[in-house]
């Protein structure tokens, strides 16, 4: 009895600039095997289903246990991550390619630096005084605590990126994981005492103003993160820091000219 076989399609591209192709492959199936064994199926024998031999599909992966988000690409079409994208419940034929809103590198595998870029630029971190010990942190509630894990989870994977109409070549907008990151690091009681600037941030270029609201992202998240929630948090908190700072700022002392 012939052995059973899965057909996959990837996208390929050598690199930034390159032009984008297909190559089709076949592979022996074996049960329970996930994307990333199809990709290291492709490793050990990169040969086409014409029998021409190929370098092997560039792509990325860590943890396999959708945690690191380093996995991401298009399954099907969709975004998604690649150790969780089973292969007895996918249609058949397989296409792999890469995600769209994310510079390429190689075949599969993108350069999701932007993500990161802007998590620094909203300081999604609480910062501490020192390495020295500091003695027990403030206590939580179970509420709290419980809330600040669901964002917690997000692994800056880009597929609320891919999936949102509002990041674009043309845009500069940092999408929904960060604005969710500030809504995470403002509910820490030591990271509090940073809101207002990494509010500010949100209010700057690329924020949170430049959010459509399609909720896209919410439907795209692997880890089911309340992303629309978070934004709707954030819109008010910024609506109320940009109102705070109406009545804060320095009056303007009129200058009159001299007496005729």
């Amino acid at each position: 009895m012939e052995a059973r076989q899965i057909e996959v399609s990837v996208k390929r591209c050598a690199g930034p600039g390159q032009p984008s192709y297909w190559d089709t492959f076949k592979v022996a199936y074996a049960a329970g095997m996930n994307v990333i064994m199809v990709l290291q199926e492709l490793r050990r024998n990169p040969v086409t289903i014409d029998g021409k031999k190929v370098m092997p599909p560039a792509y990325d992966c860590s943890c396999l246990e959708e945690v690191c988000g380093a996995c991401s690409m298009l399954v099907n079409g969709k975004a998604r991550q690649a150790c969780t994208a089973l292969v007895d419940k996918l249609e058949h034929p397989i296409s792999l390619a890469p995600l769209t809103k994310f510079p390429i590198v190689r075949d599969l595998a993108v350069d999701r630096s932007f993500m990161f870029e802007n998590l620094k630029k909203v300081k999604a971190w609480v910062p501490i005084d020192g390495t020295y010990n500091l003695g027990p942190g403030p206590r939580l509630s179970f509420d709290e605590s419980l809330e600040r894990y669901v964002y917690s989870k997000c692994m800056t994977c880009g597929c609320c990126l891919e999936s949102c109409p509002q990041v674009h070549g043309k845009s500069t907008f940092m999408g929904a994981a960060p604005i969710a990151q500030v809504k995470l690091m403002n509910m820490h009681p030591t990271g509090k005492l940073n809101a207002s600037e990494r509010l500010d941030a949100l209010m700057g270029p690329g924020g949170i103003g430049n959010c459509g609201n399609a909720q896209n992202c919410v439907e795209a998240c692997p880890k089911e993160i309340p992303l629309s929630q978070a934004i709707a948090d954030m819109q008010w908190d910024t609506t109320k820091r940009w109102i705070g700072k109406l009545f804060t700022a320095p009056a303007k002392v009129a200058v009159s000219g001299p007496a005729g």
